[in-house]
């Protein structure tokens, strides 16, 4: 059982920056692949950032290149998500979420893929 806690969400104006932590506790963590979602209102919820287990390659959805950087510390059992040029249409719930199968390099997009979800966080982009 792995339960996520999300922080670090908040109101920031266009082009700022804010940094959200997901706190995991759980002895599978550090095996476990790990994504972070956002859903905005009246929208689908959408893959932003994922890492696998390793640290390695992270993949990013189109909207968030250059832009965001996903990391994790495995010792701290913690992933991070470095939001930088922030827009309003990043205004969203942000979720993190942890895969369901260990040691795994591949990194889902799909939310279907992630078993274990925390409560979201909020961030609001003021033009």
């Amino acid at each position: 059982q792995v339960q996520l806690v999300e922080s670090g969400g908040g109101l920031v104006q266009a082009g700022g920056s804010l940094r959200l932590s997901c706190a995991a506790s759980g002895r599978t963590f550090n095996r476990l692949p790990m994504g972070w979602f956002r859903q905005a209102p009246g929208k689908e919820r959408e893959f932003v950032a994922g890492i696998d287990w390793t640290a390695g390659t992270p993949r990013y959805a189109d909207s968030v290149k250059g832009r965001f950087t996903i990391s994790r510390d495995n010792v701290k059992n913690t992933v991070y998500l470095q939001m930088s040029g922030l827009k309003p249409e990043d205004t969203a719930v942000y979720y993190c979420a942890a895969d369901s199968i260990p040691w795994g390099t591949t990194i889902a997009t799909s939310g279907l893929s992630y078993e274990y979800w925390g409560q979201g966080t909020q961030v609001t982009v003021s033009s």
